[in-house]
This record gives structure tokens, C-alpha cells and sequence, in this order.
């Protein structure tokens, strides 16, 4: 008579010829296990320690379907070992301490115990260490499966103590193996002597994607649904494989891979990318607040001052997210997407902030010098001189004047360094005109020539730059031209050089009088960097452009 009865030790009853295809196929020997031939083929590790009866405690990791469960309870098998299945999801430390109790019953009569752990990743670090002293002491062989990297997710003493395998997605040949596998043995579907097209399993293999579960799994219905004709037909397998849900975990490997593409895309200004790894993500469940958050994040780092409309755009679809909700708010995410991801880049706000951090960590503190400290406490400017020496940019031409606004002594570097991309262009121009010295306050040049053409047309010849300061002498003139009746005003910014959003403005002010006094006008000779200037501030389409003064000719013979 046993010491213990089956029940007791927890023996588990043999496959329920019922159970789902997918456990009945479970592989009996090596050689029936498909996939994973770097731990089970010939020469590899696994299988040379299984060979010699000599299983340590082990972490299997990788994607779902891809043999870990099957795997471990083939090892258990060829190691006469007992398996006890455990789920991190649904179980607790109090079960664990009931199989580990039922482990040490088995060494009393030299049986031994390999503990599966599925997703052993979901318990926290105290939990994973309740393993660690029966792991040691060899009551238990453990086992554990995860889909996330366990070098992330499980705890250092955990991993020191088990040897760690890595698993790769099936390919369509392993897949198609196990399909046959279950079509020839009588565990499976051997016994309904099936007529199976061919293209029927391959595409069932393609839409598993690795998955050899999900395979199985789509077999049986095609199965069921060729029961009454025999014949596995495409057109069956199509109604089996339906939309398979799309791997994602918001928590692991799969969710960081794939926000790390959508930022990238944006980065790199590929607006089909960035939409395609938004929706893979919307689609496979993520908060579209994620999404919309790095959106916003991305639009101030990789743009920044290139296009500031970026930041506002990103932040509306933060809001429209918040207050509208998928599906609708997809709409309004994919539009903000598309705006970020064409727009020009600049990292130049975001590198000065790293140089500024850089700054105040590795310089001693330095106290506010006199005259930047505040004066809203009453008698503070008497009593400490607060505010002594410091003067009111308003009270200086062009609103600025040069005085220092960094502590004494403190190592004065550049941290805002702009690169010219897009509007940072005029954040760079204003700076360079008010930190040079000598300089009159309209210190960007700008002349005007007017000549009319033989087809009476009149043409506004701008060189120099188009700047904030001077913008106004470019508006008188073209107020002028454009206020007499039926106006067809040519404007040539073949020999401009830079003009800010403000000159744009003065375009579009001066195109809207002409138009209303029944004429036209008309750019021509925008050079790229103007050009860009246009396209930037969502202009490009609203003001007419030509290469020559000649094609404008024709344009406004065309429009007439």
C-alpha cells in the first residue's frame, strides 16, 4: 500500500480525450516538439542537460505559443518529475506553500517536483522570494515562464539561482509541423479522416503569427466545420482564422517597443510610420492618453521653436482625447500625428535645458545678485537694496537693454543654441540684433524698388531682410500699390534673404487689399529659405507664388 495517495501528493489524472486540441497534442518526446531548436535540437544545451537527467531551475522566456508551457511539461516527463502547474496571476504564496509541502512529501519517497510558474513576472520581488530557499535546497525544480525580459522584470537572488532560455516565435514550418502532427495521430484528428487542402494550412500558419497555440486552436474549429463533408477546405480555414487580437502588453516589452517607433517616426518626419504605430496601439487597447502625452512631449523636444504651432496642436488633441474618447478621438490624434510629424525639427529648446540642468548641478549655488531681487516687500529697497542698479528693459528703444541676469561670479555659457530651422530662424535673428553692439535699432536693412512692366503690371522689388522692426516700411509701400484701383501688384523676394512671420503677415494683408480693390498679387523669386518660411506658418497655399516675373504676367492674364 502507497505512503500517500495520488490525490495527496497531487498527482494530476491523465489528458481528457475532450480537452481542447491544443493540450491533447502536447509533445510526448523531444523530437515531437516543434520549434526551438537551439535548446532541443542536437548538441543544444536544454537538451544535453535533460540527456543526462541533470534540469536546474530555469527561466523561459518569450513570446506566447512559442512551446514554454509544452516545453516545461515534456522536461518533467523525461526527468520523472511531478509537475505542479502554477499561475502568478491567479495564484498566491498560500498555494505555493501547499505544493511546496506536497514537494517535500515526494522526497520522502525519492520523486521529485518541477514547479511551473506561468508569467512569474506578475509576482513582485517579495513574492518571487519566497521561491529562493526551496529553489536552493532542491525541493523543487522551478521553472518559471514570462513573455518580458526577465533580466527587467524578476529579481536579481532569483536569477543568480536558474539558468535562463530564451524562446523565438515559431516560423511557418515549425507551425506547419505541428498542424500535420495533429492531423496524423490519433490524439488529435487522425480518426475524422480529413481531405485537407493544403492552402488551408498554410493559412492558418501565416495567421497564427508564431503563435503554434493559436494554430492548434484554429484547426479544431476548422475541423468541427468540415465535419460534415470531410473536406478542410480555404474557404473553412478563412471562417476559422478570424481577426487575431494583436500582441500588445501595456505594461511590457511590446508597449515600450513599440511608443519608442511612434517617437522615433515623428522624429524622422515619416507621418505614414508615426499613424501606423499610433493605431497599432489604439487598436491593441492602449490609453489613447499615452499616446497623446508623448505626442505632446515629442512636439516641444523634436520640433520645438522650428514650428511653436506644434505644441499647441499636440496639446488641443490631449484635450480632444480627455473630453471626446475613442473612436472618435482618433480622429483629432492622427491629425495632431500628421501635423508633428511634417514639421521641421529642431532639438535646440531641449538641449538647452540639459546644458542649463548641467549647469546648476555642477556650479556651487549662487545667491540672486542685488539688482535682480524683488522689491514687492515693502522697504525691502531701502533697508537691503533690493532692485538697486537694475533697469527696465521698457524704458530703453527696441524694449532692450544689456545687463547681466546671472548670479556673480557664476560661469556664463550659451545654453539656447538655435539651429535656423524654421521660426527659431527669427528667435536667432532677434537675438544676434539686440547683443550687437553699435548697431542702430533698425539694424536689418531693407530696400524697396518700385518699376512697372510693359503689361502694366507693377512690381515691388524687396531686397534685404523682412524682420519685426521693418516690416512696417514694407506695408506702407504695399498699402499704396494695392489701394489703387484694379491692382496687379508683382512682389520680387528674389533678393531677400530672410523675412519673419511678421513680413508674411504684411503679404497677406497687402494680397486681401488688392483683392478687394478687383486686383491681385502675386509672389515671385521666393528663395527655399523663404519658401519654408510659407510653408511653416500654413501659408503656402494662400499666397500666390511664381518662379519669374514673366509667369506672374501670365498668371494675372489667366486670372482676367
Amino acid at each position: 500500500m502507497p505512503l500517500f495517495d495520488d490525490d495527496e501528493l497531487g498527482i494530476a489524472p491523465a489528458i481528457d480525450p475532450n480537452a481542447p486540441l491544443a493540450a491533447r497534442m502536447r509533445p510526448r518526446t523531444l523530437d515531437e516538439f516543434a520549434g526551438q531548436k537551439q535548446l532541443v535540437g542536437p548538441d543544444a544545451p536544454l537538451r544535453a542537460m535533460l540527456d543526462v537527467d541533470r534540469l536546474p531551475s530555469s527561466i523561459f522566456f518569450g513570446p506566447p505559443g512559442s512551446g514554454k508551457t509544452t516545453l516545461a511539461k515534456l522536461c518533467a516527463s523525461l526527468c520523472a518529475a511531478e509537475f505542479e502547474d502554477f499561475s502568478a496571476v491567479t495564484g498566491g504564496v498560500a498555494q505555493v506553500r501547499e505544493i511546496i509541502a506536497r514537494a517535500k512529501k515526494r522526497q520522502q519517497i525519492n520523486k521529485r517536483t518541477l514547479l511551473f510558474v506561468d508569467e512569474i513576472h506578475r509576482f513582485n520581488r517579495a513574492q518571487q522570494d519566497a521561491f529562493l530557499p526551496h529553489v536552493e535546497d532542491g525541493t523543487v525544480i522551478l521553472i518559471g515562464a514570462t513573455t518580458e525580459n526577465p533580466l527587467a522584470s524578476l529579481n536579481t537572488p532569483l536569477l543568480s539561482r536558474c539558468q535562463m532560455f530564451r524562446f523565438v516565435e515559431l516560423d511557418e514550418d515549425d507551425i506547419m509541423q505541428v498542424l500535420r502532427q495533429a492531423l496524423d495521430d490519433e490524439r488529435g484528428l487522425a480518426n475524422l479522416h480529413l481531405e485537407v487542402d493544403e492552402r488551408a494550412l498554410h493559412h492558418i500558419a501565416r495567421c497564427s503569427l508564431g503563435d503554434a497555440r493559436s494554430a492548434l486552436n484554429a484547426l479544431d474549429v476548422a475541423a468541427d466545420l468540415a465535419s460534415a463533408t470531410k473536406v478542410l477546405s480555404l474557404e473553412l480555414a478563412e471562417h476559422a482564422v478570424k481577426r487575431r487580437a494583436l500582441e500588445y502588453d501595456k505594461s511590457g516589452d511590446n508597449h515600450y517597443d513599440m511608443i519608442s517607433a511612434y517617437i522615433k517616426s515623428l522624429r524622422g518626419s515619416d507621418p505614414d510610420a508615426a499613424l501606423y504605430w499610433m493605431v497599432r496601439m489604439l487598436e491593441s487597447g492602449e490609453d489613447p492618453k499615452f499616446v497623446a502625452r508623448r505626442l505632446v512631449i515629442q512636439s516641444s523636444e523634436d520640433v520645438g521653436n522650428a514650428d511653436p504651432r506644434a505644441l499647441q496642436i499636440a496639446i488641443a488633441a490631449y484635450t480632444a482625447v480627455e473630453k471626446i474618447g475613442l473612436p472618435e478621438a482618433a480622429i483629432p490624434l492622427a491629425q495632431a500625428t500628421i501635423y508633428v510629424a511634417c514639421s521641421p525639427k529642431s532639438n535646440a529648446g531641449y538641449l538647452a535645458l540639459g546644458r542649463a540642468k548641467k549647469a546648476v548641478r555642477d556650479q556651487l549655488p549662487a545667491k540672486v545678485p542685488q539688482h535682480l531681487r524683488s522689491t514687492a516687500l515693502h522697504g525691502s529697497r531701502e533697508a537691503y537694496g533690493n532692485g538697486e542698479g537694475y533697469q527696465y528693459p521698457h524704458d530703453f528703444p527696441g524694449h532692450f537693454v544689456e545687463q547681466y541676469y546671472l548670479p556673480e561670479g557664476f560661469q556664463k555659457e550659451k545654453y539656447f543654441q538655435p539651429d535656423g530651422m524654421g521660426y527659431e530662424k527669427n528667435l536667432e535673428q532677434r537675438l544676434r540684433q539686440w547683443h550687437q553692439k553699435n548697431q542702430p535699432e533698425e539694424i536689418m536693412e531693407l530696400n524697396l524698388r518700385t518699376y512697372n512692366t510693359p503689361e502694366n503690371s507693377t512690381v515691388l522689388e524687396v531686397q534685404g531682410e523682412v524682420e519685426l522692426h521693418n516690416a512696417s516700411k514694407l506695408r506702407a509701400q504695399l498699402h499704396l500699390l494695392c489701394g489703387s484701383p484694379n491692382p496687379h501688384v508683382i512682389v520680387d523676394l528674389g533678393q531677400v534673404s530672410f523675412i519673419d512671420s511678421t513680413g508674411i503677415g504684411v503679404l497677406v494683408g497687402a494680397l486681401k487689399r488688392a483683392r478687394e480693390a478687383s486686383g491681385d498679387l502675386i509672389i515671385v523669386g521666393a528663395k527655399d529659405r523663404v519658401h519654408r518660411i510659407f510653408e511653416i506658418t500654413g501659408l503656402l497655399g494662400a499666397l500666390p507664388l511664381a518662379k519669374t516675373v514673366e509667369e506672374a504676367e501670365k498668371y494675372f492674364g489667366s486670372a482676367g
